[in-house]
């Protein structure tokens, strides 16, 4: 599949990016800001080939993709720039929840490459010193070690950008500030022991690296101390007056005011979550290991991760996010795999085996959306199953020591000091998986239920008939080339009339000098060539009249050649119309259509 058309597709359906305020990814998604959530066509996107599904939660609108999230990414990123600039319409019908999850989310989610590569560097050089390959005192270990430390040291830094494009500030300026708040300066000035002040006002000690809240605060107030610096500059030495009012002005209050009550903040968080696991340790794992796939849907599963990246960087572990998601992840690959032991649709079959590995692998979005959601029973199984494995990580104390997708793939994540660690992790994953697949077996699910009918039916794409006639099979035609499928497979049709007509909606790709085919591709990435006789290349274009040109968009139905077949048929060509999906290795399934046609009439049906 095409990512970069599904992109494409994407974008026309959000509304086009005039109607993008801002645009981020993580794993599997695509995160719209849109300035009129009413101009996207959810429906339309949802029957979209290669979108898995569309949620809109947590003040952002979703569309999950799956694991080439990136090339789609990369595409719509191309069409709408890099920056965006667009002033969204007042959110304040929003619940504040939903505005402080938006926060949330379009805040780490920039971040979340860098913390994650970070995490797995942490994670090999768990193994490497507990095999016993590497010396933790060694000069190679201390560098790798600060390659890994690298993004939680200068987390305000990646924390600015992301908040930069939340509060729409400029990220440069943005992530200066945060510099600040890091210096080496203000370290040596804190650690001499002496009082510290700017302007006779005091400076309260406090160690930004790693900080979480400082600076999202910094720059939520910055997003007023911009326009207002904006505003008061002369135009002809903007330029210059802008930045430096907004560092005269952010520096200190960043040092002076928002970063100590920031940092307050972060203790009284950390304390709460110490207290919670001192008090219930299990409860955490327990909750999020059933909640989670529920959380994911909603877009709340963000809410958490404030507090697992502060836990991680003032203790190296944490115990809010990491251990639950791992037994809720592990349990969803159980009940996909459940669905595929279990079910009698190969295509079904076929989608739960691929997804259960993915969310074995970590990434869930594929399974939750494509297989258990859809079918309800399952994902209640994943949810129990989820919960059992959350308790038994939350009685034996699992945490885990690196910002990564928890999953099979990432247990060395979850190696450290405690040499148990590892074991308690891969017990949850063995309790997660096999509860979770013998629950979903047992309560089972409808094979033949209206959701999976209709989520057949939309994966389905119907490719018109350009022309009026008898249907035949494309092995019967006189052209090996064809006759062998060595293009494709497709159709051939004895025409009745001399009209061809655009099967699809889509764009005209190539039209052959000779003007007898004529390539396109259809909005959905499926590439057609309608082939008009056998060796009519010979004619020069003679009987052909064309009435679209290379680039054109065109509808289904509209008019591209008009063919004087009684022209052909006398100069001895054969009259077959054919058509073929020339990209065929893309899909699963392509029927065909037998009989007599009009025009418009469903010709194929792919899958």
């Amino acid at each position: 599949m095409d990512y970069r058309e599904v992109g494409k597709n994407v974008l026309q359906h959000v509304g086009g990016k005039e109607n993008v305020v801002s645009l981020t990814h993580c794993a599997t998604r695509l995160r719209f800001e849109l300035k009129d959530k009413k101009k996207a066509d959810t429906k339309a996107l949802e029957k979209t080939s290669g979108v898995i599904s569309v949620v809109d939660s947590g003040g952002q609108y979703q569309v999950v993709i799956g694991n080439e999230v990136q090339t789609a990414f990369k595409e719509i990123q191309k069409a709408v720039g890099n920056s965006i600039k667009q002033k969204k319409p007042s959110d304040s019908q929003e619940s504040i929840i939903s505005r402080l999850i938006s926060v949330i989310s379009t805040t780490f989610t920039p971040m979340i490459p860098a913390i994650t590569g970070a995490g797995m560097v942490k994670a090999i050089l768990a193994v490497l010193t507990l095999t016993g390959v590497l010396s933790d005192s060694s000069q190679t270990y201390i560098i790798l070690n600060t390659i890994a430390d690298a993004a939680f040291y200068f987390m305000p830094v990646l924390l600015a950008y992301g908040a930069a494009i939340k509060f729409d500030v400029s990220p440069i300026l943005a992530i200066t500030v945060a510099g600040i708040l890091l210096h080496p300066n203000i370290s040596q000035l804190f650690s001499t022991g002496d009082a510290v002040s700017f302007l006779g006002i005091p400076v309260l000690a406090a160690d930004y690296a790693g900080s979480v809240l400082p600076i999202i605060f910094t720059v939520w107030i910055m997003s007023y101390v911009e326009p207002f610096a904006d505003r008061i500059s002369p135009s002809f030495i903007k330029f210059f007056t802008k930045p430096m009012l907004v560092f005269l002005i952010m520096g200190p209050l960043a040092l002076v005011v928002i970063g100590p009550f920031g940092t307050l903040l972060n203790d009284l968080v950390a304390v709460g979550a110490e207290w919670i696991n001192g008090k219930a340790a299990w409860l955490i794992p327990f909750l999020m290991g059933g909640l989670q796939p529920f959380l994911v849907v909603t877009g709340t599963a963000w809410a958490m991760t404030p507090i697992a990246t502060m836990q991680l960087s003032s203790n190296g572990s944490e115990m809010i996010n990491g251990p639950g998601m791992l037994a809720s992840n592990i349990a969803q690959s159980g009940a996909t795999f459940a669905v595929a032991a279990k079910t009698k649709n190969k295509e079904l079959k076929q989608l739960a085996v691929s997804t259960g590995i993915t969310a074995l692998m970590g990434i869930t979005e594929p399974s939750l959306y494509g297989v258990t959601l859809k079918l309800k029973k399952p994902l209640v199984a994943s949810m129990i199953g989820g919960a059992i494995a959350g308790l038994y990580a939350g009685l034996s104390g699992l945490v885990r020591y690196a910002f990564v997708s928890p999953g099979l793939a990432a247990l060395p994540a979850f190696i450290g000091e405690n040499p148990m660690n590892i074991v308690h992790a891969i017990i949850t994953c063995v309790i997660a998986f096999v509860a979770t697949f013998i629950i979903a077996y047992l309560i089972g699910f409808d094979d033949t239920s209206d959701e999976l009918e209709q989520a057949s039916a939309e994966s389905s794409i119907i490719i018109e008939s350009p022309v009026k006639g008898s249907i035949y099979p494309i092995s019967e035609v006189n052209d090996a080339v064809f006759s062998k499928g060595l293009l494709g497979k497709g159709v051939a049709i004895h025409p009745e009339e001399n009209s061809i007509y655009s099967p699809v909606d889509g764009e005209v790709i190539t039209i052959l000098e000779s003007k007898h085919a004529i390539g396109l591709r259809s909005k959905d990435g499926i590439e057609l060539l309608i082939h008009v006789g056998i060796d009519t290349v010979n004619l020069k274009g003679k009987p052909f009249e064309v009435f679209v040109k290379a680039g054109d968009q065109v509808s289904a139905g509209q008019l591209l050649i008009d063919t004087d077949f009684d022209s052909i048929r006398n100069a001895g060509y054969d009259d077959t119309v054919i058509v073929v999906v020339t990209n065929s290795e893309n899909y699963e399934v392509i029927s065909e259509t037998t009989g007599n046609l009009k025009e418009h009439e469903p010709l194929m049906q792919i899958s």
